[in-house]
């Protein structure tokens, strides 16, 4: 029941989401946008490593091989925990570090300043989009 749940919500989140990129969505792919500006200074442009790598106490995780870790299964809570901030990740260092949905957070703030906006509903799109890129660039 649980992921059936998950599965809905993101769904509609997706859905919502959609609507207001439907016009953009053939002409750039959201998801690895998300990526490049926000992973690939220490996953890599090839999800295995980047520039970073040799200033990290920890190697990130080679980011095409997380279906493969999980039985053939692309760990969707699990990423989305990690990315959210829910989840430690010895590599992103203590909690008290800005985390991706904090961060997402605040520019939906910066952006929809002087208009309503659901705050979660733009943190969910923007994780999903790059969780969606992720998946797609798993290892067959």
């Amino acid at each position: 029941m649980k992921i059936f749940t998950l599965n809905v919500a993101i769904a509609i989140t997706l859905a919502t989401a959609g609507a207001t990129t439907a016009v953009a969505a053939d002409r750039i792919d959201l998801g690895k946008y998300e990526y490049d500006n926000n992973c690939v200074a220490c996953h890599g442009n090839n999800l295995k490593g980047g520039a970073y790598v040799d200033f990290l106490k920890v190697t990130p995780p080679d980011l095409t091989l997380l279906s493969k870790k999980n039985g053939g299964t692309f760990p969707l809570e699990r990423v989305y925990a990690v990315i959210d901030g829910r989840q430690q990740v010895q590599a992103h260092g203590p909690r008290e570090m800005p985390i991706w949905g904090r961060d997402y957070q605040i520019k939906a703030g910066e952006f929809y300043a002087d208009s309503y906006y659901d705050p979660e509903a733009f943190v969910r799109g923007r994780i999903l989009a790059l969780i969606d890129y992720l998946n797609r660039m798993q290892a067959k």
